[in-house]
C-alpha cells in the first residue's frame, strides 16, 4: 500500500528552458492530513535508490510519467529535490507550461510508511522511516509549509514573494 497525502506546494526557485525546475517534495512540518515527515526518514531511500529511480509523475498517475529527478537530498528544511521536465513527452510539455505561469505549483510524495509513531497529545503521525517511491507535480497540495516561489529570474518579483511566504509561514504556524 502506498500513502498519497503528503503534498507541498512546490517552492520554484526558477523552471528552465530545458525543463530543469527545484524545490521541497516535503518538509518537517505538519500537513493538513496531520502527518510529519522526520528528518532522516527518506536516509534509507537515497541510499539505496538514486535520484533518477525516483518517478516523476504528475498526480500520482503511474501512467503520466513526466521527467526525471536529477538530484534529491534531506535538508534541514526537509526534501530537496532537481528535475527535468521531458519537454518532448506532451504531458511534460503541458506541466512546462503551468509551472511557468504558475498555475502549477505543487509537490507530492509517493510513499509506503514504514516506521511511524502516532502522537495522541498532539494527534499528529510522525513519519520516521518511508520508502519514498515517487514524487509528483500537483495542482493541490495538501503541505502549505513551503510556499509557491516565482518562476521568472525578476530579483524584485523574487523579493515579493519570499516576503509573502515568511507572512504565510507565520500565518500557517499560528
Amino acid at each position: 500500500m502506498t500513502d498519497h497525502g503528503h503534498h507541498i506546494e512546490l517552492d520554484i526557485k526558477a523552471v528552465a528552458e530545458d525543463g530543469i525546475f527545484e524545490g521541497y517534495a516535503s518538509t518537517y512540518t505538519v500537513d493538513q492530513g496531520r502527518d510529519v515527515v522526520v528528518p532522516g526518514a527518506f536516509a534509507k531511500t537515497l541510499a539505496t535508490r538514486p535520484a533518477s529511480r525516483i518517478k516523476m509523475l504528475r498526480d500520482h498517475d503511474h501512467r503520466q510519467l513526466i521527467g526525471q529527478w536529477i538530484d534529491a537530498k534531506e535538508d534541514a528544511t526537509g526534501l530537496w529535490v532537481k528535475g527535468r521536465l521531458l519537454l518532448d513527452i506532451a504531458a511534460a510539455k503541458e506541466a512546462y507550461s503551468l509551472l511557468k505561469a504558475g498555475a502549477l505549483d505543487g509537490l507530492s510524495i509517493g510513499f509506503r510508511t514504514l516506521r511511524d509513531r502516532w502522537d495522541s497529545a498532539k494527534k499528529v503521525r510522525f513519519l520516521e522511516e518511508v520508502d519514498l517511491r515517487e514524487i509528483s507535480l500537483t495542482a493541490f497540495p495538501m503541505n502549505e509549509s513551503a510556499a509557491v516561489s516565482t518562476v521568472k529570474d525578476d530579483e524584485f518579483a523574487q523579493r515579493v514573494v519570499a516576503a509573502i511566504n515568511r507572512a504565510t509561514a507565520q500565518i500557517t504556524r499560528a
